[in-house]
């Protein structure tokens, strides 16, 4: 991506690491002259401001130079003083050196020329600073001349060596000059003549020359490796050997690498100082290469320039930025990380547009397709070093902490390739919620539960907290009422001791009033008939008006009296007079008896104090029968939350444990502890699974079911147990029949963390809708039902429904290839499209030949081909398939013959006597040779197949027919009569061929190298006579006890269906249905479906028991999407026909 550009004819070179902001130093190039063709020179500063969007550059500074420059370099020497930005060198003509403060041209107070030698005889090409010493600077320039300058001594420079050392006759000029980035005594030059000298300057003498022997390399740049003291770059200038050689000093017979992707000579090389294995180079093929020495190939590409580029520099701060200096008089800045230029070229389209507007907006802007894709830049193919992370760490599910470093030895000195190291640790910070959930896993495995109860009685210290345990361990045990009525105070057995002692007290007293109540002597006794309330009385009973009788003790307050009489006159009588009783006598305890009789404990519940609920809880556990229990105690509960206060609130607990209501214990607590620690969830997880086994032994596992609340906190519980490393315990406590996606999609996290510790589990479903990410092929749709020979090679594009069920994809993959493979064909049908489409034709290669008949030849090979059914075996089968039966035989349960072409490869059959005019007439019906077993197109190919008959070619499209190669044979066709129809094309799904036809063809006699006689020959069974044979009847195995379950779900909901429907149509949809599933319950027998087929029908019988049709259609499209034709095609169409039909008979 361009970042900046510059119009300047001149040369570049960048600020260094250690300024900022970031500069970028233009001079006047010695090389390069403008239309006015003026000599001047100038000096140029430009800031580089990154956060600037505009393309240009700021400039801060301006020096007229005397003369023009063939190389500028920037040092940082006096960079340690108070406001120092270094010092700029620059070559001229002349053996000119200028040397420039970059301060006073930035501030333009003082003069910033430093000093001017001209020591050199011809122009000065090269320059570098040392990266060691800022101080010394190398120059090169022509006549072979290297002079060493000290800045704090400009007066003597110093030179390497003699002339005579390192140049022969003539001299060369100096190219390039590079300080080793490693040891800071080594400096190289390059020649043109195609070699590198390396200068040891402690010994003053050059100790190495490194050339090609080609002699046709021209040196043109130099570099040394940043981090490799013994490896550099050269790069060749010559047409004719434009290449990049790597060179080592330890082996330099040879380069160690040559890069060779350019097609011009090489102008500039630039090595990156953040990244080694990344190097930039400029050629006269217009072309900008970044390359990764490590593997050799371009990894950048900068799309072809108008004009050579003569330099190139990376940033020196800056690793993804590099400049390049063209001959067109342009300086351009990039960035290999590339990105598209649309933003700017937007802003630049806006800025022009705002100068032509007028007020109102312009059309938008309609960019050629081609511009608009000439203007993406691909991305750095290689992850640079600077964007690498030397040491990093992050946590990992099931509380792994993942850690990795850069190892300790330096980069270079490190074995390639090296092994990095990730330390994958368990972090576990909550020690004591371990302990304890291990404990309570361990009792809930082993069943000893009540001991588990009574140690945490035991260990509870809190009354409230010991009161609780001891109500969950009584739900444990027999007589749980009674129990429950002893912890809350009230026991029978201690209720008779206090009544027989109080007894026995008054005994004495009572016992002289009950012998007086003995008749002395019987006297006669006098009914009263007077006017007074015995009177009236008298005479009520005589006439049997015991209403009035009642009425009257009951004014009189004689209550005994009026109780024993209504007695007598019914139950409402005595409804009313205890009610009666009731209004006039005030008691302590007249409430109490009140609810008693008349069992009116919602009221109770509603009314009475909440200082007396372990007394109500305790009327409840005596009276209230198991239908009205459950729901009394949690209303008893839930207002001694509302009215009760804290304090009650605990103690509300006691009546969901009796009640059994896990999900409003687990929302009391939730009340109670707003901020939920680690131990306070694990004390509640202990109390909610110890009350869910107590409940599962009284109603059934199924009897069981877990609310909101409680699926929250079981879940929060096997995160954190998760987080812990406690993978497999967090699983056990998850829901297994909950459908929320937080679960589902935590219970697929839990299974695969587990990695090999769930072999022989099975592994849940995908709980994501799975998306297509990518380029999908645009194709017409095609459908396997149609009869013939054209196919479909196109795979429909899957629809972005959302999926409920998402299986397993298993890809299968041959051992070994095969000519055959080329024929397979890959058909895959929705089931939910309206009707068949049209079908794309087969096209036939070189030396492939619709098989007409089959050659003793092959029939007597055995040879292995590819099994490009996944079928267990050989295949082919053993022994040569026979024929199909004709169209008009085939059941609507037997296999498509789109399916059977798909199965079984078209086999190379090489057609003696065959004219080339043969397959211009019309083809005769035919059927593609291949069987099924019983159980159909997904049944396992075990037995030797029968002997095959004479196959035709089917009907379809002749061109694909007429461009197939046909060697020419003097073998004529039959003419077939005028009035022959070829056979209608199938278009319903085909189930399974009936085995009797396949015997009779097999006992055919077979004529080696004839085949079978024509149709209407003695001894050929007609159409006729194979439709009037009898089937033969076929013994199915028992079903498994795993897949009793779908049969039992079908079958109900066939019997419902036939229940609801009202009119005979839909009743022998239903009843052909019903014959058609048997084809499911054979390949169940057999065992020859995928799992995640099973997996998706055990979904839609659960679909279908809960009454979701809907849902299972849906599930039911999701399964037929990613299965195999051939595997589900006898099935699922009956199965989306009956789900269809009770989904309209139940909305």
């Amino acid at each position: 991506m361009k970042l900046k550009e510059l119009e300047r004819p001149a040369v570049q070179v960048w600020s260094p690491a250690s300024q900022c902001p970031v500069y970028l130093a233009t001079g006047t190039s010695a090389q390069q002259l403008d239309a006015s063709f003026s000599t001047n020179g100038t000096l140029e500063i430009f800031e580089v401001d990154f956060r600037d969007p505009s393309l240009e550059l700021k400039c801060k500074g301006v020096l007229s130079a005397s003369s023009r420059f063939y190389k500028l370099i920037w040092g940082s020497f006096g960079n340690g003083l108070l406001e120092a930005s270094g010092v700029i060198a620059g070559g001229g003509n002349n053996g000119m050196l200028t040397l420039y403060n970059v301060t006073h041209i930035l501030s333009s107070e003082k003069e910033p020329v430093i000093a001017q030698r001209q020591k050199h005889t011809g122009a000065v090409r090269a320059l570098d600073f040392n990266p060691f010493q800022g101080h010394l600077l190398a120059t090169g320039a022509s006549d072979s001349e290297i002079f060493i300058w000290d800045l704090n001594n400009l007066n003597v420079p110093m030179t390497p060596g003699s002339k005579s050392q390192y140049c022969e006759q003539p001299p060369e000029d100096i190219k390039a000059l590079a300080w080793n980035r490693q040891v800071q005594h080594i400096l190289a030059s390059a020649h043109p003549s195609g070699k590198a000298v390396v200068w040891d300057l402690r010994k003053n003498e050059p100790i190495i020359r490194v050339s090609d022997h080609s002699n046709r390399m021209h040196s043109s740049g130099l570099a040394w490796h940043p981090e490799i003291a013994t490896q550099l770059v050269l790069c060749s200038e010559d047409d004719r050997l434009p290449v990049i050689q790597l060179w080592d000093l330890r082996f330099a017979s040879s380069p160690l690498k040559v890069l060779e992707s350019h097609s011009r000579g090489i102008l500039s090389v630039s090595w990156s100082q953040a990244d080694p294995e990344l190097l930039l180079s400029s050629a006269k093929d217009n072309q900008i290469l970044c390359w990764n020495l490590g593997s050799g190939e371009v990894v950048y590409k900068l799309p072809t320039q108008s004009s050579w580029c003569f330099d190139v520099q990376w940033c020196p701060r800056d690793p993804p930025v590099f400049s390049a200096a063209s001959f067109d008089g342009w300086i351009s800045l990039y960035s290999v990380m590339g990105r598209s230029w649309e933003v700017q070229q937007i802003r630049q389209a806006d800025k022009i547009s705002s100068s032509f507007s007028k007020g109102q907006p312009l059309p938008p802007l309609q960019v050629p397709e081609q511009v608009a894709q000439a203007s993406s830049i691909p991305p750095l193919k290689k992850p640079p070093k600077w964007m690498r992370r030397p040491a990093g760490v992050s946590f990992a599910f099931g509380g792994k902490l993942v850690t990795f470093g850069l190892p300790s030895t330096p980069a270079h000195q490190v074995p390639q390739p090296c092994l990095r190291l990730v330390f994958v640790s368990q972090v576990t910070t909550e020690s004591e919620f371990l302990r304890r959930s291990a404990e309570l896993q361990e009792s809930l495995g082993s069943g000893n539960l009540l001991n588990y109860c009574q140690n945490k009685i035991e260990l509870t210290s809190l009354q409230s907290e010991k009161m609780l345990w001891q109500f969950l361990k009584v739900t444990l045990e027999q007589d749980s009422r009674v129990k429950f009525l002893k912890l809350l105070g009230y026991s029978k057995d201690e209720l008779q001791k206090k009544a027989s002692k109080h007894i026995t007290e008054e005994a004495s007293a009572s016992s002289t009033f009950f012998d007086e109540l003995v008749p002395q002597s019987m006297t006669p006794w006098e009914i009263p008939i007077t006017e007074d309330t015995d009177g009236l009385l008298s005479q009520a009973l005589l006439l049997g008006e015991l209403g009035p009788a009642v009425e009257l003790c009951l004014k009189e307050e004689r209550f005994a009296d009026a109780i024993i009489l209504a007695q007598a006159g019914g139950a409402d009588l005595l409804k009313q007079t205890q009610e009666c009783y009731w209004a006039k006598k005030k008691s302590r305890i007249s409430s109490l008896l009140a609810c008693v009789v008349r069992k009116n404990w919602k009221d109770m519940v509603c009314t009475c104090s909440l200082q007396n609920w372990r007394e109500a809880l305790a009327l409840l556990l005596t009276y209230s029968g198991p239908e009205k229990f459950p729901e009394l105690c949690d209303m008893l509960g839930m207002r001694m939350e509302q009215e009760g206060g804290r304090a009650l609130t605990s103690e509300a607990r006691l009546c969901y444990v009796c009640s059994g209501n896990v999900e409003q214990l687990v929302e009391c607590w939730a009340r109670c502890h707003q901020a939920s620690s680690p131990l306070a969830l694990q004390d509640l997880m202990e109390k909610v699974m110890v009350l869910n086994r107590s409940l599962e032994l009284l109603r059934g596992p199924d009897g069981v079911s877990s609310g909101p609340a409680t699926t929250y906190r079981v879940t929060q519980y096997a995160n954190l147990l998760a987080a812990q490393g406690s993978l497999a315990t967090a699983m056990s406590y998850l829901p297994r029949d909950c459908t929320q996606p937080p679960i589902q999609q935590l219970r697929d996290r839990l299974f695969h963390a587990q990695g090999s510790g769930v072999m022989g589990q099975q592994c849940p479903p995908f709980p994501f809708p799975r998306v297509v990410v990518g380029a999908t092929p645009h194709s017409k749709e095609t459908s396997s039902y149609r009869l013939g020979f054209q196919f479909s090679h196109q795979v429909p594009t899957p629809s972005l429904r959302p999926r409920i069920f998402t299986p397993l994809v298993t890809p299968l993959t041959p051992s070994h290839s095969s000519p055959y493979q080329s024929s397979r064909m890959h058909n895959i049908s929705d089931y939910g499209s309206p009707g068949p489409q049209a079908a794309q034709p087969l096209p036939l290669g070189p030396g492939v030949r619709p098989a007409l008949f089959e050659p003793p030849l092959l029939r007597e090979q055995k040879a292995q081909v590819p099994n490009p059914t996944g079928f267990p075996g050989t295949w082919p089968p053993p022994g040569p398939p026979p024929p199909m039966a004709p169209p008009d035989t085939i059941q609507p349960g037997s296999a498509s013959l789109a399916e059977t072409a798909q199965q079984l490869p078209l086999l190379p059959v090489r057609l003696p006597d065959l004219s080339p005019m043969s397959f211009q007439s019309p083809a005769p019906p035919v059927s593609f040779p291949v069987t099924h077993p019983p159980g159909g197109p997904g049944a396992p190919c075990s037995n030797a197949l029968p002997t095959t008959g004479l196959s035709t070619v089917p009907p379809g499209p002749q061109d694909s027919l007429k461009n197939a190669p046909v060697p020419r044979t003097n073998l004529q066709r039959k003419k077939l009569p005028e009035t022959f129809m070829p056979p209608a094309p199938i278009t319903t799904p085909v189930m399974s061929l009936t085995s009797e036809p396949r015997g009779v063809l097999s006992s055919q006699p077979s004529v080696p190298g004839v085949g079978h006689a024509p149709p209407g020959a003695p001894g050929e069974l007609s159409l006729q006579q194979l439709q009037q044979r009898p089937p033969e009847k076929v013994e199915r195995k028992e079903l498994p006890p795993e897949h009793r379950s779908l049969k039992i779900s079908f079958d109900k909901l066939l019997r419902r269906c036939s229940l609801s429907a009202a009119d005979l149509k839909t009743k022998r949809k239903l009843d052909e249905a019903a014959q058609r599933l048997e084809c499911l319950y054979e390949k169940l027998c057999q065992g020859t479906l995928s799992p995640h087929v099973l997996a998706g029908l055990r979904e839609v019988a659960r679909c279908v028991d809960a009454g979701s049709f809907e849902q299972g259609l849906a599930v039911h499209a999701q399964v037929v999407g990613c299965s195999s034709f051939s595997e589900v095609s006898s099935f699922m169409p009956v199965l989306k026909a009956v789900l269809t039909i009770a989904h309209k008979l139940h909305t």
